[in-house]
């Protein structure tokens, strides 16, 4: 037996208890890694509070986590693996143990903690497949709401590095860290959008919500084009003609070597805020629910 977090019915923090449980076995392409480390997401707090489960019902019990990294320790039939590869990848089944099963993956480098290893895969796939979905070209103008958040971090620095000039929305205390990763920081709340057209003095061509915090309506204005305003965070995009693109849906793996390649490079950042040990899963659930954090959580078993 093992200890994974589970929770078997939807609410706060509290549902999310340690239990024993059998390690999963890889199927076909399949590894199972000794779990090094398991970032924290705020999905995991939406599929957990219930606020998803039309769109993503839950087969309780539930073990939560998208991502982790480790160290491969059983091979599934035609993966492309052996016992003792370190690895990172999404997982299939949860991640929040001390075994997981990954399925997209690649190897994690020696330059990357696990710490960062487990937190580039989620927030790393979900910017790279926005801003691939908006379609920004260099030389244009992006918006990103939630410039600071752990989804919003990485689409700033990938967008500035493509050439895109980048504006970023966040909270006072937050605006320095936005600027560091490349973006003219913008404060968000009440007379946001003035300040971001003052800001964007040839306007702003395509906007990344990140942030879900009512801002759609502002920014179809600000672009004039719905189409061109994408949100993973709102779940009133339909009411504007904005499209959402879930989190867990259609993640694809493709760009996840590149993506590593670049933090292993010191060419992209992942910051982590705090690790916590399995068994205070809850503890960080509650922490970034009450936006403590300014970075990424991780659980080590």
């Amino acid at each position: 037996m093992s200890q994974a977090i589970t929770y078997s019915e939807y609410g706060g923090p509290e549902v999310l208890r340690l239990t024993e449980v059998s390690p999963p076995e890889p199927g076909p392409g399949q590894v199972r890694i000794k779990v090094r480390a398991a970032s924290v997401n705020p999905i995991d707090m939406k599929l957990r509070s219930g606020l998803m489960a039309r769109m993503a019902p839950a087969d309780f019990p539930v073990i939560p986590g998208l991502d982790a990294s480790g160290v491969v320790d059983a091979v599934g039939e035609g993966a492309d693996a052996a016992v003792g590869d370190e690895v990172l990848g999404a997982t299939v089944g949860g991640g929040y143990g001390e075994y997981a099963l990954l399925e997209r993956r690649a190897a994690k480098p020696g330059a990357l903690s696990w710490e960062v290893a487990a937190s580039l895969v989620t927030v790393g796939l979900t910017a790279s497949r926005v801003l691939g979905r908006l379609g920004v070209q260099a030389g244009r103008t992006l918006l990103v709401h939630g410039a600071a958040g752990s989804v919003g971090v990485l689409a700033v620095q990938l967008a500035a590095a493509r050439g895109i000039t980048v504006i970023g929305t966040a909270a006072e205390r937050d605006l320095e860290r936005v600027t560091g990763f490349g973006a003219t920081a913008v404060r968000y709340g009440d007379g946001w959008a003035e300040r971001v057209a003052a800001a964007a003095a040839g306007g702003v061509d395509f906007v990344f919500d990140a942030s879900g915090a009512g801002v759609l309506a502002g920014s179809v204005a600000l672009t004039g084009d719905a189409d061109k305003v994408i949100t993973i965070a709102d779940m009133a995009a339909a009411q504007h003609g904005v499209r959402f693109s879930a989190g867990t849906a259609d993640q694809g793996g493709a760009d996840l070597p590149e993506l590593v390649r670049l933090a292993a490079a010191g060419q992209l950042t992942v910051p982590v805020w705090r690790t916590y040990p399995l068994a205070e899963a809850a503890r960080a659930h509650a922490d970034l629910e009450a936006h403590r954090n300014q970075g990424k959580a991780v659980l080590v078993p």
